[in-house]
């Protein structure tokens, strides 16, 4: 067995992962090769990097000392999931031969983001962390962790997706690389003030899109005909690579962390077996192994889904009818605009509709008001937004409101207020796009759909920034 280093996240210590650390010697670990890491999250200049910068150091000081063995496991919580990539990306990304770690298995990470890190600090120290933290939250760690945060993109362009334009970067993840293995719950908080957190596909913290490493990228390109926009697919360092994900029906952001113990209560046999899931991700011992597991996690995931249907509900103890939608599978969409000069684009709008002819219609409202659930502006650049949407109400509703129409599909139109009166985005500025793209189709085995569930897609949009006549003219002498 490999030494294991567990990191915890945002507002939290080591001191919270004692019952992990003794559930592991349980199950064969020596106590001497669990490592258990602390880092400051709470203070206010304190940014991520920081603190992967320190963790190299701290690993090779014990690495040299013999006291940490190579090759070790991580397991990290939360923003722990950010701390650990961050760390890989910046200094193992280009010697990943000699990289010290090998299984990453990811708590509920924050890997794109969470709706609380955008909260006010007064609420934050109330429902989170007590009276006491009010004024002291950790704004450059809550920064990061905002949803649709210019660091996540940042990252995700150093440790998942090829850089644009290049061939070929060099992979962290893969067969003869890092194992990444993610566990969440989608079963929101019971009691007390943390209440206030929950939201559907979440556990009550961080949604299961957000939490799930795998991804997907796109850019569309509006800049040479605003009426058919170009598309182009982003390629993953690890190409075909996927990574493990079990969305376990009984677990919020905390007992996640808590093998044998959960502050949900279920029939005996209808819980989930959180050990079972850490075990066997620690006990990974092959790429065969490891395409096995993402199979069997995924069915895992499915039936959590399942459990949205009434007859499924029945089963547990803990459900009641107005739970249903806690189990919807969703999908979010991470977007950043530009126009064609390469300058961000803070001022726009995303329509979604059926094929051409349905705009303005039923489904157009339907989608707007019940499939896109919530949508969050950065704070920091509003050029970039997270989208959220439901997956599952988008299959059941939604398309069913789509009459006439051979191909029932969702589509995107974009506008964007001009910067001024000399110049506009579009040719049209107060029609905005001309043309609209799918993005999402009925279920069909001619292609495959571009939005997946459980996924975070990253978007990037190009728009067409054009000067007025006035701007520059010719006239004879």
């Amino acid at each position: 067995m490999n030494p294991v280093v567990i990191i915890h996240g945002w507002s939290d210590d080591s001191d919270s992962f004692r019952d992990l650390g003794k559930f592991l010697t349980l199950h064969g670990f020596s106590i001497t090769h669990i490592w258990l890491g602390d880092y400051k999250s709470l203070d206010d200049d304190v940014r991520i990097p920081d603190v992967a910068k320190r963790m190299e150091e701290v690993v090779k000081e014990k690495l040299n000392a013999g006291s940490l063995q190579a090759p070790f496991d991580l397991i990290v919580h939360s923003t722990g999931g950010l701390v650990a990539r961050e760390w890989l990306a910046s200094y193992h990304a280009d010697n990943m031969a000699n990289c010290p770690a090998k299984r990453l298995v990811m708590l509920a990470p924050a890997n794109y983001g969470s709706r609380l890190a955008s909260m006010g600090q007064s609420m934050l120290g109330r429902v989170v962390k007590g009276w006491k933290n009010w004024f002291h939250t950790g704004k450059e760690m809550l920064n990061a962790l905002e949803l649709a945060s210019p660091y996540q993109w940042d990252l995700a362009q150093r440790d998942l997706f090829l850089p644009e334009g290049a061939m070929a970067a060099p992979a962290i993840y893969g067969p003869d690389r890092v194992w990444p293995f993610v566990i969440t719950g989608t079963h929101p908080y019971t009691s007390s003030l943390r209440e206030i957190l929950n939201e559907n596909g979440s556990d009550g913290t961080i949604r299961v899109p957000a939490a799930n490493l795998n991804t997907k990228g796109l850019t569309i390109d509006f800049s040479l005909d605003d009426g058919n926009p170009t598309m182009s697919h982003w390629r993953l360092r690890h190409g075909e690579f996927a990574f493990p994900l079990a969305v376990l029906h009984d677990r919020t952001h905390k007992s996640v962390t808590t093998p044998d113990k959960n502050e949900v209560k279920c029939r005996p046999g209808k819980g989930s077996n959180l050990g079972a899931f850490v075990l066997e991700a620690l006990g990974c011992a092959s790429p065969e192994q490891y395409a096995g597991l993402v199979a069997k996690w995924n069915e895992v995931s499915e039936q959590t889904a399942f459990l949205a249907e009434s007859e499924a509900l029945r089963e547990l103890t803990f459900a009641k009818k107005t739970e249903a939608e806690f189990f919807h599978q969703y999908m979010q969409v991470n977007v950043r605009v530009v126009d064609d000069h390469g300058s961000e684009v803070a001022d726009y709008f995303l329509e979604f509709s059926g094929p051409d002819g349905e705009r303005g219609n039923g489904s157009t409202v339907y989608f707007h008001k019940h499939v896109l659930e919530h949508v969050h502006p950065n704070g920091a650049n509003k050029a970039f937004r997270c989208l959220y949407a439901d997956r599952t109400d988008l299959l059941a509703n939604f398309y069913a409101k789509i009459v006439g129409q051979v191909k029932k599909e969702l589509c995107m139109s974009i506008s964007a207020a001009s910067p001024g009166k000399n110049v506009s985005y579009f040719q049209d500025s107060k029609a905005g796009a001309k043309g609209s793209v799918p993005v999402h189709w009925e279920n069909t085995t001619a292609e495959p759909r571009w939005l997946r569930r459980n996924l975070t897609h990253f978007v990037k949009i190009v728009i067409p920034r054009n000067p007025k006549p006035d701007v520059f003219k010719l006239e004879q002498l």
